[in-house]
């Protein structure tokens, strides 16, 4: 038997660009329900049979229904192959949030990220140049979910694929930036997307800061010119689709 949706807005993207802080001032919000762990990796999950999915092992991470918007924040969702493809197919009415941080930031800090967890020993600027070659020897071909410190901040392309599978009207675009700095109004926008009323206001937080250590380098000039230039067409698409754009 089908399961009814039990889930009705995620939190898709990006990573490092405020998704974990995002969860943790809903996680405050007692108008909305969350999963019991905030990256559920349901529907980026190759293991699944996905001509069949069991919807139960995904409703399982969430309470009980009780009249309250139910979410998760997992932001692989818009950069994995099918995911939204995946979600449309769950929940065509589902309502989504996409947190966007600029591109080259974002990737400094994936890359610090995956540094100092010991996954990644190569420099940043042989990552960002030569290192985008170990994607295609990755499986599904030409993604990673360590490695894709330049993927991942295709935004045109990902909010081209949101914008194909879901009306404009179900997606909420926020930057990192305004969270970081006035999480109100992101807050706010949150709740007018799942027609809550307007709630207590907080103050801003720091959720998973970059960990203090030496990496090696600095991000530098020629890095943040090379990677302006290989974003250069994609936020032109961006802002198209969007009204957004970094640099």
């Amino acid at each position: 038997m089908l399961q009814a949706p039990r889930v009705n807005f995620i939190v898709v993207g990006v990573q490092k660009a405020g998704t974990t802080a995002l969860f943790d001032y809903l996680a405050d919000e007692p108008a909305v329900a969350l999963s019991d762990v905030k990256e559920v990796h349901f529907f980026d999950d190759e293991r699944v049979d996905w001509s069949a999915p069991d919807y139960g092992a995904y409703h399982a991470r969430f309470p009980a229904p009780d009249g309250r918007p139910c979410g998760e924040a997992t932001p692989i969702y818009a950069y994995w192959p099918k995911s939204l493809e995946r979600i449309a197919a769950y929940n065509p009415a589902v309502k989504l949030i996409l947190l966007l941080r600029d591109p080259v930031e974002r990737a400094w800090s994936h890359w610090k990220m995956e540094y100092a967890r010991g996954v990644e020993t190569r420099p940043f600027s042989w990552c960002i140049r030569e290192g985008r070659q170990r994607l295609f020897d990755a499986e599904p071909w030409g993604v990673h979910r360590e490695f894709s410190y330049v993927e991942r901040g295709f935004y045109g392309e990902q909010a081209e694929r949101l914008l194909g599978l879901f009306p404009r009207d179900q997606l909420l675009i926020a930057r990192a930036e305004t969270l970081r700095d006035d999480p109100n109004t992101v807050l706010d926008q949150v709740r007018a997307l799942l027609g809550l009323p307007a709630g207590q206001t907080v103050a801003p937080r720091a959720v998973h800061v970059g960990r203090d250590m030496d990496y090696g380098a600095d991000l530098s000039a020629e890095d943040i010119a090379h990677l302006r230039q290989v974003y250069a067409a994609d936020q032109v698409r961006l802002r198209d689709l969007t009204g957004f754009f970094f640099h």
